[in-house]
């Protein structure tokens, strides 16, 4: 019986590698195999291995233009909403966020605060990113347009025009800029592509970047990286047009959602009128003291 479904096995997966790569199976032209293997699903749903050298890489999406990034998607307003009760500060959305963009190790764009409004009042984690303003301070005193607003309300920056004057950074209140002092240190391929307004990468010495809120992966229907990794469900992302937002595992109307959980906006004396969200730290679903304090920034007021 094993003998049986191992040359079915085999069978499957010569003809697949046939259909994946049709040379293989000529005498001339042929490739000579790679010796890695790759595990893959037949269309009959059992697990195969194929080497590596008889796949055919596939070809990606045409990139887009700086003129099309800077657009946006149309249609679309992006918003997010951070649920501060789900917060134990496991950092796990950070960690995604660095890798994803290739920080440099001493960078966050995302950072998890220790906060605590008054003297006799309960602390709770409060995760922090770029606000995307629809009236963004740093958009108006940007002197070369590095950093603009975009018709789907993501606030981006484009690092081939940014000349590391920081005046973005000082208009910021909500503190949420880094600026790359240093080489970044991204690796390769990456340091050798083409800059991209969407995927924020590869990251220059002598220019500012922020939380982006991952338009090349909402561009492909997808969640941004910290509301995937994160294992609580803190962050919620949708179109506030479709007033809808979802954590990829529940979804709300966002109207609902904040008019039922209180939800708020850091500083709205300040009219910058931000695209992200707060729902107040209460029934949490962690005590505060079971986060890592290894991994806290610094309090900030509130």
């Amino acid at each position: 019986m094993e003998d049986n479904l191992s040359s079915r096995r085999a069978f499957i997966a010569g003809g697949l590698m046939a259909m994946l790569n049709p040379g293989c199976s000529s005498g001339e032209n042929s490739i000579q195999p790679s010796g890695e293997k790759v595990k893959l699903l037949s269309v009959d749903g059992e697990e195969i291995e194929v080497d590596r050298a008889f796949l055919k890489p596939v070809p990606d999406l045409p990139p887009l233009s700086n003129a099309e990034e800077r657009v946006g998607i149309k249609g679309k307003k992006f918003v997010m909403v951070i649920d501060l009760a789900r917060c134990k500060n496991v950092g796990k959305c950070r960690e995604s966020c660095n890798h994803a963009h290739a920080l440099h190790p001493d960078h966050n764009w995302i950072k998890i605060y220790q906060m605590q409004d008054g003297d006799h009042t309960a602390p709770y984690w409060q995760p922090t990113t770029c606000m995307h303003c629809d009236s963004p301070p740093c958009v108006k005193v940007c002197p070369v347009d590095a950093t603009f607003k975009r018709e789907d309300g993501i606030v981006a920056i484009d690092s081939d025009r940014c000349i590391g004057c920081r005046f973005c950074m000082a208009a910021c209140p909500y503190t949420t800029r880094v600026f790359n002092w240093e080489d970044p240190g991204v690796p390769e391929p990456l340091a050798s592509q083409h800059y991209s307004c969407e995927s924020s990468i590869p990251q220059k010495k002598g220019t500012v970047g922020k939380c982006d809120f991952c338009p090349d992966k909402v561009r492909k229907d997808e969640l941004p990286h910290c509301v995937t990794a994160c294992p609580n469900g803190v962050f919620f992302f949708g179109d506030i047009i479709e007033d809808s937002v979802t954590n990829g595992t529940e979804t709300f109307r966002f109207s609902e959602l904040i008019r039922d959980k209180a939800g708020y906006r850091l500083m709205e004396d300040l009219g910058t009128k931000p695209s992200v969200y707060y729902l107040p730290p209460v029934d949490r679903n962690f005590p505060f003291e079971s986060g890592l304090p290894s991994t806290q920034e610094t309090t900030t007021p509130h």
